[in-house]
């Protein structure tokens, strides 16, 4: 397996041991920093093709804006990536995960620190695509439409504070299931603490409303390619009932892309049979 690939703005690639974070960088005492990520894969002419790439910085861009931090390099996240990209052993990782983080810096002020990780798909993302994951529904605390309104809470940003989403995930896997639906107050259905959920209901796919709810690339690039399919992709209102009733559901996600939902809480859910459709549109 391939050791993990560091590379700055400049895009020089650095001992991934080697310190580029001062110890009171703000994006570790305080989590104030955002991220973003996209998967990387080696074509069949050995190409490699970075999924969705201008989207993820765009959404890096976005995320930066909410958290008012300054606006990342993008010219130079491109070069990290270039960098990353080019340095790659694909033939002993053919799927990678690309990082690009930025965060305010050091607490005294100063310059904000800004880099990108490149790292092998874990065996457990690409297990989970193939063979779907149990989930649990969890409470969030919040309704979709409260956090929009609440800016402070960072509706729609994704930061460096994701201790929750892991706290949710540790919870699942300790009480026997693989990944997490997080559920509002008035009883609606969210999103996964890594993940946006479709659910398909007599042959349409639904997914719940972005309200309060980070915007899913991976969502994204199914709804521009369903249409060509004759499938209609739509945002609703769902609840627990609608999950457990359907025909099928999924979590997307940029790494993992793609995990069918085999179980709810312990009740089975059927393989939708749009199953192999979906797959073939998120290129899975």
């Amino acid at each position: 397996m391939s050791t993990p690939l560091l590379a700055l703005l400049d895009g020089s690639i650095v001992d991934v041991a080697h310190p580029i974070v001062r110890a009171d960088d703000l994006g570790v005492v305080r989590g104030d920093g955002v991220f973003d990520a996209t998967l990387v894969r080696r074509d069949a002419d050995g190409t490699a093709h970075v999924r969705d790439r201008r989207a993820h910085l765009d959404r890096l861009e976005r995320s930066a804006a909410i958290l008012q931090l300054p606006a990342p390099d993008r010219a130079g996240y491109e070069r990290a990536i270039d960098a990353l990209v080019a340095t790659w052993d694909f033939s002993a990782a053919p799927e990678a995960l690309i990082r690009l983080v930025l965060t305010r810096g050091p607490e005294s002020g100063g310059t904000p620190t800004a880099f990108a990780l490149m790292a092998p798909l874990g065996a457990s993302a690409a297990r989970e695509r193939e063979q779907g994951v149990s989930v649990t529904l969890l409470g969030r605390g919040h309704d979709g439409d409260e956090v929009a309104a609440m800016p402070w809470l960072l509706p729609g940003a994704k930061s460096l504070s994701y201790s929750i989403n892991m706290a949710a995930k540790r919870h699942a896997v300790a009480h026997g299931f693989d990944d997490v639906v997080f559920v509002s107050p008035a009883g609606a259905l969210l999103e996964g603490p890594t993940s946006t959920l479709v659910v398909d209901r007599g042959g349409q796919l639904q997914t719940p409303r972005q309200d309060g709810i980070l915007a899913s690339i991976t969502l994204e690039h199914l709804m521009r390619e369903a249409p060509a399919a004759g499938i209609v992709v739509s945002f609703a209102s769902l609840t627990p009932d609608d999950l457990r009733s359907s025909d099928g559901a999924w979590l997307l996600s940029s790494g993992r892309l793609l995990a069918r939902v085999t179980s709810v809480d312990g009740q089975p859910l059927p393989s939708s049979p749009l199953d192999e459709t979906v797959r073939r549109l998120l290129d899975v």
